[in-house]
């Protein structure tokens, strides 16, 4: 997600949701960081495939 728009969605929830100056700075800093989060790429291993090798096998 754009930065942009992950600020401008969590000034409006923040607006919404806050009461008082803190509880708001509070709210858009969560609002932000987990808009962040979610947004990332998951960090799973990539499996890359394992080349087989004839050692020990006798033919």
């Amino acid at each position: 997600m754009n930065n942009f728009f992950r600020g401008i969605i969590a000034a409006w929830g923040a607006k919404k949701l806050g009461g008082g100056c803190l509880s708001t700075i509070v709210i858009f800093v969560l609002i932000y960081m987990m808009l962040g989060k979610c947004n990332s790429e998951p960090r799973a291993a990539v499996v890359q495939p394992v080349k087989s090798s004839h050692i020990g096998t006798s033919k």
